[in-house]
């Protein structure tokens, strides 16, 4: 009797210890066991070692930066940067400069050059959350970057840039589509 609960403790340790290894590596875990949760989990896995755009959906507060890093740290490029835009927060004047950089005298105060954050996310993941919010002119040069692998500082020539983009958003994409805020060439 002895011996068996010996052996159920071995292996209870075992596989906690195995857990914890496989998670250890991660920034990220998403815990739980709910069938949601499980199906989450299971688009991740199929998505992270692809080199897909992704989109994530969902209400505010369920999580989808959490996906997004957890994308990230699952593919060939979480050794490289994950940077986080959170398009909601940053003036529209400036959120070109910020995503694409700017060269010094490119526009008042702009008294040095400054990389952007996807020279920032080379080689990496560029996560930009609230998609929905950008402006069409700044939705023009996304595109431009996912389709031909380029981007242009802000008074600046054209850099050739290597990132995975990942973007997430609350509103109805499809919808945004319809009415004419959100391009139909970048939402595919």
């Amino acid at each position: 009797e002895k011996v068996l609960v010996a052996s159920k403790n071995a292996l209870r340790q075992r596989r906690l210890e195995e857990q914890v290894a496989e998670l250890s590596g991660r920034q990220t875990a998403l815990l739980g066991e709910s069938p949601a949760l499980r199906q989450v989990r299971e688009a991740i896995r199929k998505a992270a070692p692809t080199q897909a755009t992704v989109l994530i959906t969902g209400e505010s507060g369920t999580g989808k930066e959490l996906v997004a890093r957890a994308i990230h740290d699952s593919s060939g490029r979480a050794k490289r940067n994950f940077v986080a835009v959170d398009c909601c927060t940053l003036q529209e004047k400036l959120f070109e400069s910020e995503l694409f950089g700017h060269e010094k005298g490119a526009f008042t105060n702009a008294i040095r050059s400054r990389e952007g954050r996807f020279l920032e996310a080379h080689g990496g993941t560029l996560f930009l959350d609230e998609i929905a919010e950008v402006s069409p002119s700044v939705q023009v040069k996304l595109l431009r970057a996912l389709q031909e692998g380029e981007i242009e500082p802000v008074g600046g020539r054209t850099v050739r840039v290597d990132f995975r983009l990942v973007c997430a958003t609350n509103r109805d994409l499809p919808q945004a589509v319809k009415e004419g805020s959100f391009r139909e060439d970048l939402f595919y």
